[in-house]
C-alpha cells in the first residue's frame, strides 16, 4: 500500500517535469529586431511651406483719354521697357483741341496787352491829374481780369497738350506685357476707374513668393525672437530657398522681405513674402513652389529614421529596447525632416536603442532579440 502511494507520487512528479519541459520547448523565441542609437548631427533647421509666385509689380494698362483705338505697337507676351509705346488712340480730335486752345491763348494775350497799355496810359494821366482815380482803378481791374484769362487759357492749352500726349499709351514700367484686350477700331473709355482695360504688365525680376504660416508657427517664431535664438523676419531678411515642381534641389535663393501686420481671421494664418532674383524669367507669377524658411543652426541634434516612428492617438512614439532587451514605448517631440531622417527634439537620449526595423514584431513590455546597426549621417538637402 505504501509502495503504491510512492509509485503514484513519482509518476506524477515525472509527468509534471515532462509537461513543463514541453511547454518551455514550445515557447517561441524573442522576435528579432534591428535597433540603432539616435544619430547625433548638427544641421540647419528649416520650416517648409507651399507658396505661390506673385509679381512684385503689376499694372493694368488703361487709357487716360477716350477715343477710337487707332494702332497697337507691341507683340503679345513681349518684354518691354519703361515708356515703350503700346497703343495709339486717334489723335485728330486732340490735335484740333490743342490748336483751338493755342488760338484762344493768343486772343486773350492780345487783350492783356491792350489792357496793359491802357493801364500805363491811365497811370501817366492820373499823375498829371488828367484822369480820375476811379477810372485808373477800373483799367487796372481790366488788366488783372485779362491776366487771369491768359492764365486760364494757358492752363487749357496745357491740358489739351496732355490729352494729346495721353493718346499714346506707354508702358509705365519694365516687364512682360500680356495679350491685347481690345482690337483696333473700338471706342475705348479713359480717365476713370471704369476705363477700358487694354492689357496688363507684370514685373518678373525680381519676383516674390507668397506663403502663409499658421498661428502656432507665428507664435513659435515670436518666442524664438524673444529668446534671442532667431531674429524675426520683420527685422532681418531671413534666408528662404525654393524649388519648383520639377526640381529636386533648392536651387532658388531668396530672402524674406515682408510679414503682414495681422493674422487672417478666417484662416488663422499669417501672410509673408520672400523675394527672389529671376534674371532668366524661369519663375512666373501664379507658379506653385515649395519653400523652406530658415529657423536656426542646431548643434548635436538627435535624428532617427522616419520609419522608426509610430503613433498612439495624437502622440508620436518610438520603441526603445532597454538593457534587458525589453521593449519600452517612448513619447517624443518631433522637429524638422532632414532627408529620410526626423529630428527628435525631446524624448530620447543619444544612448537609447531605437527599433528601426521590426516594429510590427515588437510589443511593449515583451523581450526582443536586437541586432544593432550604426546610422549614416543624413544629407542636408
Amino acid at each position: 500500500m505504501v509502495w503504491t502511494r510512492r509509485y503514484k507520487g513519482w509518476v506524477g512528479s515525472a509527468m509534471f517535469i515532462a509537461l513543463t519541459g514541453l511547454a518551455q520547448a514550445q515557447q517561441p523565441p524573442a522576435p528579432a529586431v534591428t535597433v540603432a542609437r539616435p544619430l547625433v548631427h548638427s544641421f540647419t533647421e528649416w520650416d517648409e511651406y507651399t507658396g505661390r509666385m506673385v509679381a512684385q509689380k503689376r499694372v493694368e494698362v488703361r487709357a487716360r483719354v477716350s477715343g477710337y483705338l487707332q494702332s497697337v505697337h507691341f507683340r503679345e507676351g513681349q518684354e518691354v521697357t519703361a515708356d515703350t509705346l503700346l497703343f495709339v488712340i486717334d489723335q485728330r480730335p486732340f490735335t484740333a483741341e490743342v490748336s483751338r486752345a493755342s488760338a484762344e491763348l493768343k486772343r486773350v494775350s492780345t487783350e492783356l496787352s491792350v489792357a496793359q497799355m491802357e493801364l500805363e496810359r491811365g497811370e501817366r494821366l492820373a499823375s498829371s491829374k488828367a484822369m480820375s482815380r476811379e477810372t485808373l482803378e477800373e483799367r487796372r481791374a481790366r488788366r488783372d481780369a485779362a491776366q487771369a484769362e491768359v492764365d486760364a487759357a494757358r492752363a487749357a492749352l496745357r491740358t489739351a497738350e496732355l490729352d494729346l500726349g495721353f493718346t499714346e499709351v506707354r508702358a509705365p514700367m519694365p516687364g512682360v506685357v500680356s495679350d491685347i484686350r481690345v482690337d483696333v477700331g473700338n471706342l475705348i473709355s479713359g480717365g476713370s476707374a471704369d476705363s477700358t482695360l487694354l492689357t496688363t504688365i507684370v514685373s518678373l525680376d525680381p519676383i516674390e513668393l507668397e506663403i502663409e504660416g499658421s498661428e502656432s508657427e507665428w507664435l513659435r517664431y515670436t518666442r524664438l525672437d524673444a529668446a534671442g535664438t532667431r531674429t524675426s523676419s520683420r527685422q532681418v531678411a531671413n534666408p528662404v530657398e525654393a524649388r519648383l515642381s520639377d526640381e529636386g534641389d533648392w536651387v532658388h535663393k531668396g530672402q524674406m522681405t515682408f510679414v503682414d501686420n495681422e493674422l487672417d481671421a478666417d484662416t488663422g494664418t499669417m501672410r509673408g513674402r520672400a523675394t527672389f532674383a529671376n534674371p532668366d524669367h524661369v519663375l512666373l507669377p501664379g507658379m506653385f513652389a515649395r519653400a523652406r524658411l530658415f529657423v536656426a543652426e542646431r548643434e548635436n541634434a538627435l535624428f532617427v529614421p522616419e520609419e522608426a516612428l509610430t503613433a498612439d492617438q495624437a502622440k508620436k512614439i518610438v520603441l526603445v529596447v532597454g538593457p534587458d532587451n525589453i521593449v519600452q514605448p517612448r513619447e517624443v517631440t518631433l522637429g524638422s525632416m532632414l532627408g529620410e531622417f526626423r529630428n527628435i527634439v525631446s524624448g530620447l537620449t543619444p544612448e537609447d536603442r531605437v527599433i528601426i526595423v521590426g516594429l510590427m514584431r515588437a510589443r511593449p513590455g515583451q523581450p526582443v532579440t536586437p541586432e544593432e546597426v550604426v546610422l549614416s549621417p543624413p544629407s542636408q538637402d
